[in-house]
């Protein structure tokens, strides 16, 4: 009798339903080169937490810049306290150069309301 050879079983399609069960991972051709196929993975998980060291990174800048905001404000409110302030030292020294006395109390404001009856009239 004639020997039969030893046919391998019949190779299916890898699918890409195969891919997301996992399934190629028992195919022959990764089980022969499961060298690469574990060096893939470990580059699949540095990109995964490089990706997420990037992420951390961006929330931290995110907060410093909010800071950085505030402090700018902070920063543009005594500029401009400072600047009133230096105005009336200024204002002190000129008055009394001028032999002017400061005010005790200051003058009332007084504020004028144009009637409408009266801004038709010109039209």
């Amino acid at each position: 009798m004639a020997k039969r050879k030893n046919n391998p079983r019949p190779k299916r399609k890898l699918t890409f339903s195969d891919i997301l069960k996992g399934n190629f991972i028992y195919r022959d051709e990764f089980v022969k080169n499961w060298k690469l196929g574990l060096e893939i993975l470990i580059l699949v998980f540095a990109v995964i937490y490089t990706g997420h060291l990037a992420g951390q990174k961006i929330k931290r800048i995110n907060t410093l810049k909010e800071t950085a905001e505030e402090y700018k404000s902070r920063n543009a409110f005594a500029q401009s306290r400072l600047i009133k302030v230096k105005m009336e030292s200024h204002l002190g020294k000129e008055m009394v150069m001028d032999s002017l006395m400061p005010l005790e109390s200051h003058p009332h404001k007084l504020l004028i309301k144009i009637d409408s009856t009266h801004g038709s009239e010109n039209r």
